[in-house]
């Protein structure tokens, strides 16, 4: 053991460090110490359970805290002041009193050959003997090779390389910074291409709980400092409105956003974090859930903030619970937001109560995936998630378990959405069914199901069917269906234009809305620029959200007309004089040629890029116009899509339309005039 060298002040106190005896485990003491010069201490060395018992294999093992026991009783019974681990050998959850003050820098994360001779993994002989301790190395090797002949080796780092020498086996597979730590890198015959353990390399310093010295003293080496966080957040149902104030923020704030099949796209599109699609819908997996769990934690330690938006709520058949234990066993902080859960929207929406006083007195969650593994209680109200592929069986087995066949169901698919669908069934319809219903479907079984309510009620203020991107109608008490009849996309990485020249030969550029500045920006900055590209050009903007999208760039518009369309700037153009001027327009591929053509009239010559996309929406429907009497358009492309998807009568409909331009179209749709209210309205909607 290595004599300790104590600074000149003695009053600085010495501190006593829980350690394993291994050659490995003193230098790692070292290692700290280095870290900590004014750190004085002493080594307490203490044998764990795994350095005793080196007979019992690690591969399948189940003992998580097999070389950290021993350690941690030692601090926990003040023998030691903290004791320093290999972090990837931590418990998950640490035993109850300590918590991690420090977590160091790892300077190698490989695992490296060591074998005779130093050949490579492909030069050793047929079916060759490999030595390791881990499960994870075990299934990394058999995806190079799959005639190895798997060893479980145990010992110290000396002693399993002399197990290589004295012929044992032909080879062991060690962690590169054990090697370099005890100075035995002319050992490695081979860096290998591994996936290792995400701690693989740091240490953990765990000492008692709320000691604040020690955590001032190693504060300056923990690298959490750097990690960002993660936040699993509940979306809903699908409804944005549904979102909590909390899971809003996080969103607004948060660096990158993971989400799912579940959580409405166009809402999100709004956030200026990159966004990452890790959808996993029945036999089509974006990303397997180990993969999903690694993103979290890879863009955590970047020093991210971390969004991972669920659909529903978090906690309830989504994953989280397996998010949170990869994230926290790995030392990344992690936190929910909870989100209101299916089960709790479609009783809101259909105005079935979960429980009530003479029907049911608690309430069962249930997945349908596994229905011949799940039991229906005889009462209560049952709520099955996932089970549209198996409804038939599940209704069976509520039968067979002791359910009258009467027993009444409410059916719910797609809860919250505009195209939301309620039904009512009983379990034996159910059960002698042959019919395939749609997904995503709620299932609630029970008397409570057979409350129907009275839904005579009059409507206190009209309801609307919004077309556009955005929903415009913010007054709560209004019914709005918010259904997107046009869909903004990048245009494809070929068809990206190239700026530069647009910038340079050009005396103005005018943005015409919001998703032209944000689409025009993001090729901006992947062409390795930014707003400072414009500083030669005058700025035009076509009203205050535009303006709004630019502000985030730090751009303040020269002009922004009064009225907000192609024909009120065209009108500022003129009123001062503006001509002879060169005018770049980005835009989509369905911008209109009023702006262009009137620009030229005036002298001036016009360009135009396309940036970005505006499409018709796929598979989607538009609800019966019962359900609305106001109908909201913000663009030609919008009415355009409404009247390809329209199959029914729209006749005593009101509309609201956004621009001349949208009214126009509109109008050439036979519409008659006098249901289109004026175009001012659509600005007091929001």
């Amino acid at each position: 053991m290595r004599p300790v060298s104590l600074p000149s002040d003695k009053n600085t106190p010495e501190y006593r460090i829980a350690s394993r005896t291994s050659n490995l485990a003193l230098r790692q003491v070292e290692e700290i110490a280095s870290l900590l010069p004014e750190l004085r201490y002493k080594v307490v060395p203490v044998a764990s359970f795994g350095d005793k018992n080196k007979h019992i294999s690690l591969i399948g093992n189940e003992i998580s805290d097999i070389f950290t026991r021993e350690l941690d009783q030692a601090v926990l019974q003040d023998d030691a002041d903290f004791a320093i681990h290999s972090a990837k050998d931590l418990p998950y959850p640490l035993p109850e009193g300590l918590e991690i003050i420090a977590l160091t820098e790892a300077f190698d994360k490989t695992d490296a050959l060591v074998s005779q001779s130093g050949k490579k993994l492909n030069e050793l002989s047929a079916n060759p003997k490999l030595g390791t301790s881990s499960i994870l190395r075990k299934a990394e090797l058999m995806k190079i090779r799959s005639d190895i002949e798997i060893v479980s080796i145990r010992g110290t780092i000396e002693e399993r390389i002399a197990q290589v020498d004295n012929g044992t086996i032909d080879a062991a597979i060690i962690a590169t910074c054990a090697l370099k730590r005890l100075g035995l890198e002319n050992r490695i015959a081979e860096i290998l291409p591994f996936e290792t353990h995400p701690l693989q390399g740091n240490l953990a310093i765990v000492a008692r709980q709320g000691n604040q010295e020690l955590r001032n003293l190693f504060t300056s080496i923990d690298i959490r400092r750097k990690h960002g966080s993660v936040w699993l957040v509940g979306f809903g149902p699908g409804d944005p409105d549904l979102l909590t104030i909390k899971g809003l923020k996080l969103l607004q704030h948060a660096d990158i956003i993971y989400y799912d099949d579940l959580t409405n796209h166009r809402f999100i599109d709004d956030f200026e974090a990159e966004k990452v699609y890790v959808g996993k819908r029945k036999n089509l997996h974006s990303f397997e859930q180990a993969d999903i769990n690694k993103l979290l934690y890879q863009s955590a330690i970047q020093g991210k903030k971390v969004v991972r938006l669920k659909g529903g709520d978090p906690m309830i058949f989504a994953h989280g619970g397996e998010e949170i234990d990869y994230l926290a066993a790995n030392l990344v902080d992690v936190r929910v937001v909870p989100g209101i859960t299916t089960a709790l929207a479609a009783s809101a929406s259909s105005q079935i109560a979960l429980t009530h006083r003479d029907h049911a007195s608690s309430v069962t969650f249930l997945t349908g995936h596994r229905p011949e593994e799940i039991h229906i209680p005889q009462k209560g109200t049952v709520v099955v998630y996932m089970g549209a592929s198996n409804i038939q069986v599940i209704a069976q087995k509520a039968i067979t378990e002791g359910r009258k066949p009467e027993t009444p169901v409410l059916l719910a698919y797609n809860v919250s959405k505009p195209d939301e669908e309620i039904e009512y069934s009983t379990l034996q319809e159910i059960s002698n069914s042959t019919r395939k219903y749609k997904t995503p479907l709620i299932i609630t079984i029970g008397e409570v199901a057979n409350r129907r309510p009275n839904r005579k009620a009059s409507k206190v203020k009209p309801s609307y069917l919004v077309t556009g991107t955005k929903q415009h109608v913010n007054d709560p008490f209004r019914e709005v269906l918010h259904i997107p009849l046009i869909e903004i996309r990048a245009v494809s990485d070929n068809e990206v234009p190239n700026l530069q020249p647009y910038l340079t030969n050009s005396d103005w550029i005018i943005f015409t809305s919001r998703y032209t500045v944000r689409y025009f920006f993001e090729i901006l900055n992947k062409q390795g620029k930014d707003a400072r590209a414009l500083s030669n050009l005058s700025v035009a903007s076509i009203g205050k959200v535009t303006s709004a999208e630019l502000s985030k760039h730090g751009i303040i518009p020269d002009i922004q007309p009064a009225k907000e369309s192609s024909i009120g700037l065209i009108e500022c153009f003129k009123e001062r004089g503006i001509n002879n001027q060169r005018i770049f327009i980005p835009r989509s591929n369905l911008g209109l040629p009023v702006l262009p053509k009137g620009l030229g009239k005036l002298g001036n010559t016009v360009t135009t890029a396309i940036i970005y996309t505006n499409t018709e929406p796929g598979e989607l429907s538009i609800p019966h116009p019962d359900k609305f009497d106001i109908i909201v358009f913000s663009s030609p492309s919008g009415v355009d899509n409404f009247f390809k998807k329209v199959n029914f009568p729209i006749t005593n409909k009101k509309f609201i339309t956004r621009g001349s331009e949208t009214r126009k179209r509109l109008l050439e749709k036979a519409v008659d005039a006098n249901n289109i209210l004026n175009s001012e309205e659509y600005e007091t909607l929001s």
